[in-house]
This record gives structure tokens, C-alpha cells and sequence, in this order.
């Protein structure tokens, strides 16, 4: 029975027995094969889909806030607050319900998917929706944060990061090392960060024997780390990832270049296109900024990039990480296909329609 991340990986994460352990079992979440995808990309890899959607909140979020909450909880607050996009605050807000404590979010107003707004408000956070970007709602927590008696829980509170780590560790568990690639979708940058710690930790204590290139995607509109200067407005339809100023930037830099890796972008057209492929080649449903990963894979691709090692008769692993579930994003859904044909209700009709 999976009791989540903080009981499974205890001796990894800085908790004691005097921290009360705040989950909703969280972690565990498949790694599914890709076989459409593996065939792009050649004959010798596997690619694989870690699809942290199937969280409890239906995001990566939760494995960061169980234990974000947790020293939350064990350091005595009674309120915790974050900027968000919509994941965080669906994820805080869910675990603070369970934890007995109050929830502040700030949101960019009218940048923020239903879905993920509907999660925050029916778990009972406060939630405020300021006229600005993410980038300055999160400067207005940082700020409040530093003078009152409320914990920050967005990822520069490092609970995030040692919680969300945990995810390379379970994609070493299952393959029994690393993969030899992993490609992620970047925006806050907090994600790449802790899925970098993770893979050395565990190379480190001897529970792996390589660590993976990491390969990380931005949304064309919103590239600070690619273009290497924050964007003031960023736009993108991932609305998880469309953020100018990540506060993990030298971090992910830092992964970036100890894996040999790269962060490149991909454009709004090339997210919905890899959004319906995984939909409707893999059969995965996941939210516009998870499909950046998918993007990234098909203009890596494209561009050649594992055209050395297919001409080689070595197998490799390719993971992608799918960092929430579609349901976060319907609207987005809809728009992308042609809606419901309405016809009479007559067996003729409906069979002409299906062609048979």
C-alpha cells in the first residue's frame, strides 16, 4: 500500500520523528511505455511517460507540499501562502484542508485554468487574483511572507525541492538506474531543480550508476533561461509554465550544464500538436505544459539529435515527465477539436455517421 512519499523515502528527506507527516499518498505514479513515441524516435529506445498527474491534486505539486506542509505543521504555523499558476494552489490548498491550517494564494488574474482555480476554492484557501503576472504576485509573497507569521510554499522553500526529488528516485527504482535522458517541461524551474538532486543523491549513495542528460523545454513566450534575461509579460497557452522570472533559474542552469543538457523552447503550436498526439497515439491525457516535454521530444527529434546513438546497437531510456493531468485544463481540451455533431436520434443517421 502506497502511504506516500515522505514514509517510503524518510531516510532521504530532512524529517524526524517529531514531524507530523501530512499526505494524501501521494507519489507512486506510473511510468508508462510509450511505444508511438519510441518508434519517432528509433529503433534502440524506449521511451517512457512518468505521469505525475495521477497525484492526489493531479499534479507533481503534491510531492513537494506533503512535505512542505509536514515542517510547516512540525514548525508550529498556522498559515502558509504561495503564488501560483494553478498547480500550487490546488496542491497547498488540498494539503492545508488536510493539515487544519489556513491557505493565501495569489493569482495572476485571468491567467489561471478553471480547473486548477476550482481545486483551491472548494478546498477553502483564500485566494486572490491580482492585476499582474505570476512574477509579481510572487514577489507581493516573498515580501508579506518575510514580515508575517506565514510560511512560504512555493519552490523556494526548499521542502519543495527535497519533496519533489523523490520522483527520480522512484523512475530509479522502477528501471533499477537512471534513465539515460529525461526531458521536462521548465517554467518556475523548481521541477528540473529537484529532479537533478534527486538522481545525483541516489547515484551517490550507490542505488544508481549514471545520471541522465536532462533536457528541459520553455514555452516560446515564455523563455527567460533560453533567451537569458527574465520576459515581463510572458504569454503562452501552458499556463503552468508562463512565468518570466523562474525563481530556480541557477539551478536549472546548473543541471542543465552538469548533464551536458540543454533548455531550448518550443512554440504554442508545437505544445497543442504534441497535446493531441499523447492523447490520441498514446492514449494520456495530460494539462498544455506537460505536452512541452512531448514538444521538446519530437523537435529533438526532428533536429537529429539521437540520430549518433539510433546508428549504434545500444538500447536507451528516455524519460518524459508529464507534470499534470488534463482534466486541470478543459477548456483548452475542447478548443483543440471539433465538438459533438448533433444529429436526430435515429439508428440510420447514427450509423451513416459511423460508417457502417
Amino acid at each position: 500500500m502506497n502511504q506516500g512519499i515522505i514514509k517510503k523515502y524518510a531516510k532521504l528527506l530532512p524529517v524526524s520523528a517529531k514531524t507530523p507527516i501530512i499526505t494524501l499518498n501521494e507519489g507512486n505514479t506510473p511510468l508508462i511505455h510509450a511505444g508511438y513515441l519510441s518508434s519517432l524516435v528509433g529503433k534502440n529506445a524506449e521511451v517512457y511517460l512518468k505521469y505525475e498527474g495521477l497525484n492526489p491534486t493531479g499534479s507533481f505539486k503534491d510531492r513537494g507540499m506533503t512535505l512542505a506542509i509536514s515542517k510547516a505543521c512540525e514548525a508550529k504555523a498556522t498559515a502558509v501562502m504561495c503564488a501560483s499558476t494553478g498547480n500550487t494552489s490546488a496542491s497547498a490548498a488540498a494539503y492545508t484542508a488536510r493539515a487544519g491550517i489556513k491557505c493565501v494564494v495569489l493569482i495572476p488574474s485571468g491567467a489561471i485554468a478553471l480547473g486548477k482555480l476550482s481545486q483551491a476554492l472548494i478546498h477553502g484557501a483564500k485566494v486572490l487574483a491580482i492585476k499582474g503576472n505570476f512574477d509579481e504576485a510572487l514577489d507581493l509573497v516573498k515580501e508579506i511572507t518575510a514580515h508575517y507569521a506565514i510560511t512560504l510554499v512555493n519552490s523556494l522553500n526548499p521542502y519543495r525541492i527535497e519533496g519533489q526529488k523523490t520522483a527520480s528516485f522512484e523512475i530509479c527504482d522502477c528501471f533499477g538506474d537512471a534513465p539515460d535522458f529525461q526531458i521536462i517541461p521548465v517554467g518556475n524551474a523548481g521541477n528540473i531543480t529537484a529532479y537533478w538532486k534527486g538522481y545525483k543523491e541516489y547515484r551517490a549513495l550507490g542505488l544508481s550508476t549514471k545520471l541522465p542528460v536532462m533536457l528541459g523545454f520553455q514555452a516560446q513566450g515564455a523563455a527567460p533561461i533560453v533567451k537569458n534575461k527574465p520576459v515581463k509579460n510572458p504569454h503562452t497557452i501552458a499556463t503552468a509554465i508562463r512565468i518570466g522570472n523562474p525563481a530556480s533559474w541557477k539551478t536549472a542552469v546548473e543541471a542543465r550544464d552538469e548533464s551536458k543538457g540543454l533548455i531550448d523552447l518550443v512554440s504554442d503550436q508545437e505544445i497543442l500538436t504534441a497535446y493531441k498526439l499523447l492523447a490520441q497515439k498514446e492514449g494520456v491525457f495530460a494539462e498544455p505544459a506537460s505536452a512541452a516535454s512531448i514538444a521538446g521530444l519530437l523537435k529533438l527529434i526532428t533536429g537529429g539529435y539521437f540520430k549518433k546513438i539510433n546508428n549504434t546497437r545500444k538500447k536507451y531510456k528516455i524519460v518524459c515527465i508529464l507534470t499534470g493531468h488534463g482534466l486541470k485544463d478543459p477548456e483548452r481540451a475542447i478548443k483543440c477539436v471539433k465538438p459533438p455533431k448533433i444529429i436526430k436520434p435515429d439508428l440510420k443517421t447514427i450509423l451513416k455517421e459511423i460508417g457502417y
